[in-house]
């Protein structure tokens, strides 16, 4: 992490760092994807656009769990599968990172911790992980959020590590972020109460729906995220999927909130590098 470096991130709120991880990396974590690869027979959709997964405990309780989670065009309007499992599923998560040890390897890594350090969260806990397919025609879109929104801490510390697995084009969906727009307000927080879920807005600017920059890259390039970037992905139309390893990384000093959705149980900590 050169001064140059750290002076990109602050000032655009994101940094690519293309070759952070070699090829040979990239297809160890799809090959264990594909091994061990037994989603549960509950056919729970992730959805940014719907979210009706948010009131599903099934997705509720998998901050210390591995659980999988369908695209939601996936499915016919009899609720049937329209292709394999294996080409039908949007995510896996949330706890790849300790539960599994090729994720926990790689999640671990001494040149990951020496940039999380370099970034400033000097008592770094990893939070969060996610396999992200992207399915060929079916990928779904991840509207404009802010990290923070789900993650929240105070003071805000959570940082996004996204691993390009394969290349990330306009065409399958690749990130597009807003420059400088981590200077902005935190929008809103997703919380968890006695109902459910909810999402409170704190700031009434609006998301930005122009002016975000595409972030396409190859495969093994790191994306890094400030918590309060804008950033957004389009539905995947072609017929390339666009695999991506995702970690969120909060500051162990800061107050992780307790009305955060994802909550572990009091016998699965939080764990550093």
């Amino acid at each position: 992490m050169t001064k140059n470096l750290r002076a990109a991130f602050e000032r655009d709120g994101y940094l690519i760092l293309p070759g952070f991880v070699d090829g040979a990396a990239c297809d160890a974590l799809k090959g264990r994807m594909v091994e061990a690869f037994e989603p549960d027979e509950v056919a729970t959709i992730f959805s940014t656009t719907e979210k009706t997964h948010a009131q599903d405990a099934y997705f509720l309780e998998s901050g210390d769990k591995i659980r999988f989670f369908f695209e939601e065009e996936a499915f016919d309007r009899e609720g049937r599968l329209r292709q394999a499992k294996e080409a039908s599923i949007n995510k896996v998560g949330h706890a790849l990172h300790d539960l599994d040890p090729v994720f926990d390897g790689f999640s671990r890594a001494p040149a990951l911790a020496e940039l999380v350090k370099a970034l400033g969260l000097q008592a770094a806990l990893l939070l969060q992980s996610m396999y992200i397919f992207k399915q060929p025609r079916i990928g779904g879109e991840v509207i404009c959020h802010q990290d923070a929104t789900f993650l929240h801490t105070e003071p805000q510390s959570v940082v996004g590590l996204w691993f390009a697995l394969e290349d990330a084009t306009k065409e399958n969906g690749c990130l597009w972020a807003e420059p400088g727009g981590h200077e902005g307000p935190l929008r809103s927080r997703f919380i968890r109460n006695d109902r459910g879920t909810e999402m409170i807005e704190l700031d009434s600017t609006p998301l930005p729906t122009e002016g975000l920059a595409p972030l396409e890259v190859e495969r093994g390039s790191l994306v890094v995220l400030h918590g309060l970037l804008p950033h957004w992905s389009a539905p995947n139309r072609s017929a390339s999927s666009r695999h991506a390893y995702a970690l969120h990384v909060i500051d162990g000093e800061a107050h992780y909130s307790r009305d955060n959705w994802l909550q572990r149980a009091e016998d699965m900590p939080l764990r550093g590098f």
